[in-house]
């Protein structure tokens, strides 16, 4: 067999931050718009794009003079770089490499970082696509042309921020220890990265990426890319789909040997490996997204790397993000593998924290890697719609922030809906979403005003630190109770606190506040307020002009110290201070 026939189709993966353009991207390489069909305009699942050498060759006008060996590429559309680590995780090495989507004006934000971190960890070559030139101030917009051609006729001032804004690309990845250029300086593309300015909107300096990407790949990675041509079909299951005069179908993404009708398959389903033979085999037209294309070509076999649907009986199970293998020789060595790899779903989980429940693996890995970076644990994470079981599992857990089910693009069972419209249920809270950082956001949302609304009520129970000011010529009562007029010199005064002078003596019992003749039950600082102490008596216990205390007990000391201390305004902290200071004079631990 020649050797252009052995070359397999590199799988590239497109990273980036949310809204830097990804979709738009790929869009605009396969002339379709999937952008707009998607929730939020944000790729949530994993789609699959052939870009046939032809289409590459007339794209970058490069239809004649060069000798290109690499029969195109099949892009991974993936949502955001989680699902890059899944796919390459499971399997192998399912993107060869990748195109990591930076917003030219925007620059390099949160996402781009992590995704840059992960394709260090897995070393993964890729290209920088600097997207969005069409928006640089004064730009003029020559559609379809190369970067270059495009570049060369704008004015000067336009070239001068161009360059300025790639440099400061060149810089931010200069920091992270790659050494990046613009594509067209780039001597040693092993050493350098080459960074392309492309326009999703005009299509300017996107046949410049796409020759980068084959120059890259036929350069440096025909012996990654040389197939096992005869061998058993390995690959990924994208999206488990139900197709109108098919039935349950199977979006699987081939990267190694040979797949063909009649075959004997292994993949994984909720209870365990399934056995199934190959039905039909569809390919879709090249330049289509696999995950919105509905007419395809059927074909007896499909050789690696590609994107294609399958039908076979007993799909209804089918876990997405499983392993796909076709079994030669001993079925149970391809069970035990798939079994193997199922069981090796990358989720941390802990005694305490959230219930998930998502439609694929890969979804439930993104989400449970976005979590874990935010520090928010995770007890309980499947594949599945929400059960009865999950609505009291999630009902029963102790921390009231954690007694929540996060449900992603997956339905719950009627029984389990009834159950969470029960009223013993109401401290349950379920949160559906379609967008994995959007589902997050909400749940922080939600989490964090639990936890204020829990803080607001413990910090009326407790005993805050005040100091007061007895007003010369406010003794409005001497006795039974004393009423004077105070001013509230720092912290907040509550009412039914016990009140000392600064060596620790006791005055009485602050039973009443007015303010304008009104009751009032709380003053803060430097409010002028009439209040009556029982148990005291003026001339006794109190003189006009005397600063006084609120006594806080024991107990409620070690909880503003440890827990609310940083809640309190400066001056309240210090009268906290000077109480604390007073009490430990006689016992060093009071309080701790």
């Amino acid at each position: 067999m020649a050797k252009q026939e052995r070359i397999r189709t590199p799988i590239v993966c497109v990273l980036g931050h949310v809204d830097h353009g990804k979709t738009s991207l790929l869009d605009r390489i396969r002339g379709s718009s999937v952008v707009s069909t998607e929730e939020g305009a944000i790729t949530q699942h994993i789609g699959a794009t052939l870009v046939p050498i032809e289409a590459i060759r007339k794209t970058s006008g490069t239809m004649e003079r060069a000798s290109l060996n690499i029969p195109g590429l099949l892009f991974i559309d993936t949502p955001g770089h989680h699902a890059f680590t899944t796919l390459r995780a499971r399997g192998g090495a399912l993107a060869d490499m990748a195109i990591l989507v930076v917003d030219l004006l925007q620059g390099f934000q949160p996402q781009t970082f992590e995704a840059l971190q992960i394709l260090k960890t897995y070393r993964t070559p890729f290209v920088v696509a600097a997207t969005k030139i069409d928006r640089v101030h004064g730009w003029r917009a020559n559609p379809g042309e190369s970067f270059l051609q495009s570049f060369s006729r704008q004015n000067d001032r336009v070239k001068d921020l161009m360059e300025t804004k790639i440099y400061e690309l060149v810089g931010a990845l200069s920091e992270l220890g790659f050494s990046g250029e613009r594509f067209d300086r780039v001597t040693d593309f092993q050493r350098n990265l080459a960074i392309v300015p492309v326009s999703a909107q005009t299509g300017e300096g996107i046949g410049e990426l796409l020759l980068v990407m084959i120059g890259l790949a036929q350069r440096y990675m025909e012996g990654d890319l040389a197939l096992k041509i005869d061998g058993p079909g390995c690959g990924t299951v994208l999206e488990v789909k139900e197709e109108r005069g098919l039935g349950p179908t199977l979006d699987v993404i081939l990267y190694d040997g040979t797949l063909s009708v009649g075959d004997e398959i292994v993949v994984a389903g909720h209870v365990g490996p399934i056995v199934t033979k190959v039905r039909s085999l569809l390919k879709p037209r090249p330049m289509q997204e696999i995950l919105v294309e509905d007419k395809f070509a059927r074909v007896k076999s499909v050789t690696a790397a590609a994107g294609i649907k399958l039908t076979a009986p007993n799909l209804e199970d089918v876990i997405a993000g499983s392993p796909v293998r076709v079994i030669s020789g001993n079925p149970e060595e391809a069970i035990e593998e798939v079994r193997r790899e199922m069981e090796e779903v990358h989720v941390k989980l802990s005694q305490d924290g959230l219930i998930i429940k998502a439609d694929t693996i890969g979804a439930l890995e993104a989400i449970c890697k976005e979590l874990d970076s935010k520090e928010i644990r995770v007890m309980k994470a499947e594949v599945g719609p929400v059960s009865r079981h999950d609505v009291i599992d999630a009902a029963t857990i102790k921390n009231p922030c954690h007694r929540v089910l996060l449900r992603f693009n997956t339905s719950i069972l009627p029984d389990a809906e009834e159950l969470t419209k029960n009223p013993a249920f109401s401290d349950l809270k379920v949160i559906e979403g379609r967008v994995i950082y959007d589902l997050i956001d909400r749940y922080v949302l939600w989490r964090d005003d639990l936890k204020r609304q829990a803080d607001k009520k413990r910090f009326e129970q407790i005993v805050m630190p005040a100091k007061i000011r007895v007003l010369p010529n406010c003794i409005f009562r001497q006795s039974n109770p004393a009423v004077v007029g105070i001013r509230v010199l720092a912290g907040t005064l509550r009412t039914g606190v016990q009140l000392v002078h600064g060596d620790g003596k006791k005055v009485g019992l602050l039973k009443t506040m007015q303010y304008n003749q009104e009751t009032i039950h709380e003053a803060d600082a430097g409010r002028e307020i009439a209040i009556s102490i029982e148990g005291a008596t003026v001339g006794r216990q109190l003189e006009a002009g005397d600063d006084l205390l609120v006594d806080i007990p024991e107990k409620h000391v070690k909880i503003l110290e440890r827990e609310m201390f940083t809640r309190l305004n400066i001056p309240a902290q210090e009268i906290l201070l000077e109480f604390t200071s007073m009490r430990r004079k006689g016992d060093p631990f009071w309080g701790k």
